[in-house]
């Protein structure tokens, strides 16, 4: 186990460094000037004087490096990785590991909470219609959610705003921020629903579509496992349904659960930027749709590298969890 957990970590180097060089070069070829961005509306009263701005713009790109060739500015970067220093965005100037720290709290509250749902019913949902598998209530059930699945989530988000938001219908739920603007002044447990309050629309945009994927794998999992020789040789032997399917079948058809789990590390991370944006969710997401769009190149490569580096770590992670639910599995003979 620790030779191939070695591995596995030794491989995410070249990895690691292929994804930010690709990362890098895309971002770089994407059109705009940072500089030009960052001074656009201090420009607006140069208009008369075109050599002083290209002066000043040239001074931005000096004091961030951007006139360097973009090798030596990789590896600029890629130095200052090494000590876990990301560097200073070209918007604000703070260090770009402050913003995401702000940030962060949001997008993980916000996922964890969609998480938890989505795995609490998915597979009980899952169990239920691969045990069910011709009746009425499964195919009920398979066509709802084949239709949750199909629904894109800012067609969704735009639908709960219209209907319960305060548009033309209902006004149940907030449909801005993660609280109140009085919300300081309020007692904890006020506090604490109109946090939750303002919650609702967002988890349930984030909740729906993976509900409808995951208990998918979950029947498919399950169907796959409860038609093999060993449920069977269970049946016969006289246990009980209940201790055939939890027992015996639950456990390997966690598999392609487990393989899904691999990606949630970086989806924790990197949030949503649909739901964050429409919502106004000061999260992962908005930040770095905000740095996309500004060129702050350290915010988005350092969203990037860590998403990225998440992901490698999720999917060793599952990995190992292969070999915990199924002890078949031998790591070490990979």
């Amino acid at each position: 186990m620790k030779t191939y957990i070695l591995k596995r970590l030794l491989l995410m180097i070249p990895t690691m460094l292929g994804i930010t060089v690709i990362t890098f070069a895309i971002i770089r070829l994407a059109p705009g000037d940072p500089a030009a961005m960052r001074l656009g509306s201090s420009m607006q009263g140069m208009v008369g004087n075109q050599q002083l701005a290209s002066v000043i713009i040239e001074k931005t790109r000096q004091q961030f490096g951007l006139d360097k060739p973009l090798h030596v500015q990789y590896g600029l970067w890629l130095k200052s990785i090494v000590t876990l220093d990301f560097g200073r965005s070209y918007r604000d100037n703070r260090p770009v590991m402050e913003r995401v720290w702000e940030r962060l709290p949001v997008t993980l509250e916000l996922n964890l909470i969609s998480i938890f749902l989505i795995y609490v019913l998915a597979i009980p949902i899952g169990i239920y219609s691969s045990t069910h598998q011709y009746a009425l209530s499964e195919k009920v059930s398979t066509v709802f959610l084949f239709i949750l699945y199909s629904l894109p989530s800012f067609w969704i988000a735009t639908l709960l705003i219209l209907f319960l938001g305060g548009g033309d219908y209902l006004h149940w739920f907030p449909i801005t921020g993660i609280r109140s603007l009085n919300a300081e002044q309020l007692p904890f447990f006020e506090r604490l629903l109109d946090h939750l309050w303002h919650m609702v629309l967002p988890v349930t945009c984030l909740t729906y579509g993976g509900l409808a994927y995951v208990s998918r794998q979950m029947r498919a999992g399950m169907l796959e496992t409860i038609r093999q020789d060993y449920i069977r040789t269970a049946r016969a032997k006289g246990l009980s349904e209940n201790a055939v399917i939890y027992k015996h079948a639950l456990r390997n058809s966690l598999i392609p659960i487990v393989t899904l789990g691999g990606l949630l590390l970086a989806a924790l991370f990197g949030g949503s930027v649909i739901i964050e944006n429409i919502f106004t969710i000061p999260g992962m997401g908005q930040l770095g749709f905000d740095a996309i769009l500004s060129r702050d190149y350290p915010v988005v490569m350092a969203i990037s590298t860590i998403a990225a580096f998440l992901t490698l770590v999720g999917l060793l992670i599952s990995d190992l969890c292969y070999a915990i639910v199924n002890p078949t599995i031998s790591l070490e003979g990979q």
